[in-house]
C-alpha cells in the first residue's frame, strides 16, 4: 500500500465540477445575503463565481465503510454594480463549506452533497479521520478504544478475567483465519486481505513462491511463526490483524480509489509494515494495531484483578513481600493465563502501575539482568539503568562528566549497571566475587547511572514502537540498542561520586608501602589478594611459569596484557593497578584502541572475570589478553 494517499487531493480532483456547480448555484441564489467585502463596489448588483480552491477536507467516521466529509473551499467571486453613469466591478474571496456523504465500498459513486453554507470555524467532527482516513487515536484514549472493540466483538472479556479466544473474535467479525507460509525467510508474520485476490505466497515443499487465491476477510498466519515465537505472539498477530480490519478498512478503500489492484496489508516480524516512511499512514496504522492488540487481549480492569491474585500467591509461595522479587513469576503466570507473550504481559503490568516490572526480564550480553527496582518517575520510558558492557566501556571513556570519578574507581560495572563503588551498594561475597547489595538492588536510582536508549534501526516507526517497551530487551527481539549517558537523570549519583573517596585507609596505607620495583610490588599485591598460585594462574589465564618469572626475575619484561590480566585476576583497586603497570615499565598508548579497553578494565571492570574481559575484547575485534583462553 502507498503511504501518500490523500483524500483531500482525491475529492478535489474528482468532484471539482460538482463543487463548482454547487457553489455557483448558492452564490447565484444568495449573493445579496453573503457578506462579500469589496473595496471598490459599494452596492453589489450581481455576483459570478470565477473559480474555487479546496483548502480543507474534514472526514467523519460512520458505520461500515461509510463516511461524511466537509469540504472547505475558497471561492473567487466577481462582483459588480451598475449605475446610470458607469459599471464597476471587483474580485472578492469567500470561504464555503460543502457537507457530503458516501460509501467508500461503492467508490463514492453514491456520494451526495447534503448542504452548503458559508464557512463556520465552529464546525466539529464527531469521529475524525486523517487525510489518509486513519482514525484518530490519542494515547490517553487507547484503553477506551480497546474496551470499545471488546464491547462490540467479545464483551464477556470485560467482566471476568479470561484468555481471549482469538478464533472466536475473528469469527464474530466475519473473518477467517488460515495458516500458510507467506515468505521464505518468515519476515512477514501476518497478512490480512481486504478484497478477493490472487497473490504469491511461499510453498515450502517446492521452495518457490506460487500464486494462490484468498477471499477478502482472510487473515493469513505463517505456521513457521508458531515455531519461531510462541502461542502468545501468534494470538497477538491475529488480534493485530483484526484491529486492521476494524479500524483501517477505510484507508484500504481510499487506496483502492487510487489503485484498483490493492488487496492487503502485510505486517513484518519486526513490528512495522513494508515500504514505510516517517510518520506515514502506515506508521499510524501499525502503531494503533500494536498499541491496541495487547490491551484488547488484557483489558485493564480484569488484568489488574488477575495480577493482584498472582502477586498475593507468589508473595506467599516465595515468602517475600518485596514486589520486585515476585515480578518474574507473576509476569510468566499472567502470560500463561492470558495466552500472551512474556513481553506483552510485562508491558501490561507497567500500564497497570507496577513499575517494579521494569526491572524484570531485561536481557543484556547474553543473560537476564537480576531483578531490580527504582523510585517511581526516576527515568523516562526511553531511559534505563541497565546497559551492555560495551556501552558502559564507551560511555566511561567518552563522557567528561565521568572521567574523574572513573580514574579513582568511584564506579564499578556490575550486573549490567554502572554502580557507585561503596560498601552500601557493593559487597564482596564468600568466593571473592563482588555483588550488588540487596539495598542497591531495590534502590537502583540511588546508586546507578542512568542512560538514554536509542534503537539502532533504519525504520523510524520501529524506533517509536520500541520506545513503548524499550526496557524489555529480550533474547528474541532482534533489536539493537545504543546507550548514551543521561546526565539529567544521574545528577545525584554523579554528585555522590564526586564527594565520595574510593581510597579507604587500608588502600591509602597499602599504596604508600608498595615498592617501586615490579617483582616486589607484584608479590605484595598477590599477598594482599590472598590468592594462591593455582588460583592466580586460573583467574589470569597465565601459566605458572610466566607468573613465577614475573615474581622472581628483576630483568623480566612482562607485556601490558599480562600485567592487566593479573590486575583483573586479583581484582585490584584502580590505584593498585596503575602502580603495578607503571613499575612494570608499561604504559597505555592511546593511539592503540585496545589500550582504551585495557584501561577501562582496570578502572571499572576489574570485578569482572578474565573470560568476560576477553569476550568484550573479541566483540570489538581485538585479541584476548592472554593466549590461554
Amino acid at each position: 500500500m502507498s503511504t501518500s494517499r490523500s483524500f483531500t487531493e482525491y475529492v478535489s480532483s474528482r468532484f471539482y465540477n460538482d463543487f463548482f456547480s454547487a457553489v455557483k448555484e448558492y452564490v447565484d441564489d444568495n449573493f445579496s445575503n453573503i457578506d462579500l467585502h469589496s473595496n471598490s463596489v459599494d452596492n453589489i448588483d450581481s455576483a459570478a463565481l470565477v473559480d474555487i480552491e479546496v483548502k480543507i477536507v474534514g472526514v467523519d467516521d460512520r458505520e461500515g465503510v461509510k463516511i461524511t466529509f466537509a469540504v472547505v473551499l475558497e471561492a473567487e467571486i466577481e462582483v459588480s454594480e451598475t449605475t446610470r453613469h458607469y459599471d464597476n466591478s471587483d474580485t472578492c474571496y469567500q470561504w464555503f463549506m460543502i457537507s457530503c456523504e458516501g460509501d467508500l465500498s461503492k467508490n463514492l459513486d453514491d456520494y451526495v452533497i447534503v448542504s452548503i453554507q458559508t464557512y463556520n470555524q465552529k464546525n466539529k467532527h464527531n469521529k475524525p479521520l486523517s487525510d489518509a482516513l486513519v482514525p484518530d487515536l490519542h494515547k490517553r484514549n487507547v484503553e477506551a478504544a480497546a474496551a470499545d472493540f471488546l464491547k462490540r466483538n467479545y464483551p464477556e472479556a470485560l467482566g471476568t478475567p479470561m484468555p481471549l479466544d482469538v478464533v472466536k473474535v475473528a469469527g464474530r467479525m466475519g473473518l477467517e483465519i488460515k495458516q500458510h507460509c507467506i515468505t521464505q525467510d518468515c519476515s512477514v508474520f501476518g497478512q490480512i486481505f481486504f478484497a478477493d485476490c490472487d497473490t504469491e505466497v511461499y510453498n515450502a515443499d517446492s521452495d518457490l513462491m506460487e500464486e494462490k487465491h484468498f477471499d477478502g476477510g482472510t487473515i493469513l498466519v505463517d505456521p513457521e511463526f508458531f515455531h519461531l515465537r510462541n502461542l502468545g505472539s501468534v494470538n497477538n498477530t491475529i488480534i493485530h490483524e483484526c484491529v486492521h480490519w476494524d479500524r483501517h478498512r477505510k484507508v484500504f478503500e481510499l487506496e483502492r480509489l487510487y489503485n484498483k489492484d490493492a488487496t492487503q496489508i502485510k505486517c513484518l516480524v519486526v513490528g512495522g509494515v513494508k515500504d514505510i516512511s516517517v510518520r506515514s499512514a502506515n506508521d499510524w496504522m501499525e502503531w494503533q494495531a500494536n498499541t491496541l492488540a495487547p490491551r484488547i487481549q488484557m483489558p485493564l480492569g480484569p488484568f489488574k484483578v488477575k495480577t493482584a491474585e498472582f502477586v498475593k500467591l507468589y508473595r506467599k509461595e516465595l515468602s517475600t513481600f518485596e514486589l520486585v522479587d515476585v515480578m518474574q513469576p507473576v509476569i510468566d503466570a499472567l502470560a500463561t493465563f492470558f495466552c500472551v507473550s512474556r513481553h506483552a504481559a510485562k508491558i501490561r503490568m507497567i500500564d497497570a502501575g507496577y513499575e517494579e516490572a521494569v526491572g524484570a526480564f531485561t536481557f543484556i550480553d547474553g543473560h537476564y539482568v537480576p531483578p531490580h527496582t527504582f523510585k517511581k518517575g526516576s527515568i523516562e520510558k526511553n531511559q534505563t539503568y541497565s546497559i551492555s558492557a560495551v556501552d558502559a566501556l564507551v560511555q566511561s571513556v567518552m563522557k567528561p562528566q565521568l572521567q574523574d570519578a572513573r580514574q579513582n574507581g568511584a564506579y564499578v560495572y556490575i550486573d549490567s549497571h554502572v554502580c557507585l563503588n561503596t560498601p552500601k551498594y557493593i559487597v564482596k561475597e564468600e568466593h571473592g566475587n563482588i555483588a550488588m547489595t540487596e539495598y542497591a538492588r531495590l534502590h537502583i536510582n540511588e546508586c546507578c547511572l542512568a542512560f538514554n536508549l536509542k534503537v539502532k534501526s533504519t525504520n523510524k516507526y520501529q524506533e517509536e514502537f520500541y520506545k513503548e517497551c524499550v526496557l524489555f530487551r529480550d533474547a528474541d527481539s532482534g533489536m539493537v540498542f545504543e546507550a548514551h549517558f543521561a546526565a539529567d537523570k544521574s545528577g545525584s549519583v554523579v554528585e555522590k561520586a564526586k564527594r565520595m573517596t574510593s581510597l579507604g585507609k587500608e588502600v591509602m596505607d597499602m599504596l604508600a608501602k608498595l615498592p617501586r620495583t615490579f617483582p616486589e610490588a607484584l608479590n605484595m599485591l598477590i599477598e594482599w589478594s590472598e590468592l594462591s598460585m593455582e588460583e592466580l594462574a586460573e583467574k589470569s589465564l597465565l601459566s605458572d611459569r610466566t607468573i613465577r618469572r614475573m615474581r622472581n626475575e628483576a630483568d623480566y619484561n612482562p607485556s601490558l596484557e599480562s600485567v592487566v590480566a593479573l590486575c583483573i585476576a586479583m581484582q585490584l583497586p584502580p590505584q593498585f593497578s596503575r602502580h603495578l603497570i607503571d613499575v612494570s615499565g608499561n604504559t597505555f598508548r592511546y593511539s592503540n584502541q585496545a589500550h582504551f579497553i585495557y584501561e577501562s578494565f582496570i578502572l571499572g571492570f576489574y570485578n569482572q572475570s578474565i573470560h568476560e574481559c576477553n569476550d568484550l575484547l573479541r566483540a570489538q575485534g581485538f585479541k584476548n589478553l592472554t593466549e590461554k583462553e
